[in-house]
C-alpha cells in the first residue's frame, strides 16, 4: 500500500493542527504525584520508653519533637500517645495506673499537670544535682564565648535556677 504525497501532506496538517487546539493529554495532567506535595515527616519516631531515667531526657525531646510533627495538639491525643510508648516494668505500670485514672476521670486531663506529673516520674534527678554543681564552677576560660553560653544556658535549664542567681553566676564565672 503506497501513501500519496497528497494523503501524506493532508495527514500532517490534520495532524499539526489537532495538536495545537487538543487539551493535554490527561495521562500528563494526572501524572502530578500527590505524595510530592504532603511534606515528610523528618522526625523519627521517639521509640519505647521503658524507664530508664538516664534516657528520660532524649527520649521526652524525642515524644515532644514527634508529637509536634504529628500535630498531634489535643492534651487527650497527646497523653495517649506518650502512655502507647511507655512499657517495661516501671513505664508500663504508671501506663497502666494512669490509663485507668484516665478512663475514670469525665473531663480532660491537664497538660502542664501530666507534663510534671512524668517529669517528677521519670527524670534523672542526679542530672539537676551534677548540673547544679557544675553550674557552681563553670568557666569560661578560652572557650568561644557562643559555645560556652549556649552550654551555660543549659546547665541553667538542667539545675533549674531562677535568672537572678543565673545572671550573678555569669558575672562570676565569665
Amino acid at each position: 500500500m503506497q501513501i500519496t504525497e497528497e494523503a501524506s501532506n493532508e495527514y500532517k496538517q490534520t495532524t499539526t493542527e489537532e495538536m495545537s487546539v487538543a487539551p493535554a493529554p490527561v495521562a500528563v495532567a494526572n501524572s502530578k504525584n500527590i505524595q510530592a506535595e504532603m511534606p515528610k515527616n523528618m522526625v523519627p519516631d521517639p521509640r519505647w520508653f521503658e524507664g530508664d531515667r538516664t534516657k528520660f531526657e532524649d527520649w521526652w525531646r524525642g515524644i515532644r519533637l514527634f508529637l509536634k510533627s504529628n500535630r498531634v495538639m489535643e492534651t487527650d491525643d497527646r497523653i495517649t500517645a506518650i502512655l502507647a510508648c511507655l512499657r517495661g516494668s516501671v513505664a508500663g505500670i504508671y501506663a497502666q495506673k494512669k490509663l485507668v485514672k484516665l478512663d475514670e476521670e469525665l473531663g480532660t486531663q491537664d497538660w502542664d499537670d501530666f507534663v510534671k506529673e512524668i517529669k517528677t516520674t521519670f527524670s534523672d534527678k542526679s542530672k539537676a544535682a551534677d548540673a547544679e554543681w557544675k553550674i557552681e564552677t563553670f568557666k569560661q576560660g578560652k572557650r568561644n564565648t557562643a559555645d560556652f553560653i549556649i552550654e551555660f544556658e543549659v546547665l541553667i535549664i538542667k539545675a533549674d535556677i531562677d535568672e537572678l542567681y543565673a545572671i550573678f553566676l555569669l558575672k562570676k564565672n565569665t
